[in-house]
């Protein structure tokens, strides 16, 4: 897949790790977004970019990263050690690539008028805390 940020700048392309979409509604990507995060996870060492490219450490195991020219949302990437996991903003890729929605997380805490249609696993801010967790350093996912 290959997309690109508004102004175009940012160029990248990547596998996804499965042909599929996953919706997060945490409060920092609705922040981040302005919405729920719709992305796509790509697979393992797939992802080459070029452009200017900044990122910020939101958490202890994670960092959003953003087109330092027109401010559009490009992934959130695992900084756990051991880690290669990226997930690419779905909005980069024209039609989202045509995939379709199969997981929401944090689903206790979004806003009462986000709705996505169709059938999907749903998992609470618990479950995937505690996914989180579980990862050891070091630990693949």
């Amino acid at each position: 897949m290959q997309g690109h940020c508004l102004c175009g700048a940012v160029r990248l392309s990547f596998e996804p790790k499965q042909p599929e979409l996953h919706a997060c509604h945490c409060e920092m990507c609705r922040r981040w977004t302005g919405s729920a995060f719709v992305e796509i996870d790509a697979k393992p060492g797939s992802l080459t970019y070029e452009g200017p490219v900044k990122s910020f450490a939101s958490s202890d195991w994670a960092e959003r990263a953003w087109c330092d020219t027109c401010g559009s949302t490009l992934w959130y990437r695992l900084t756990l050690p051991g880690h290669d996991h990226y997930s690419i903003a779905a909005g980069l890729v024209d039609d989202a690539g045509g995939l379709e929605l199969t997981k929401e997380i944090y689903i206790d805490v979004k806003p009462a008028g986000y709705s996505f249609a169709g059938e999907h696993e749903l998992k609470t801010k618990a479950e995937v805390e505690a996914m989180f967790a579980s990862f050891p350093e070091g630990a693949k996912e």
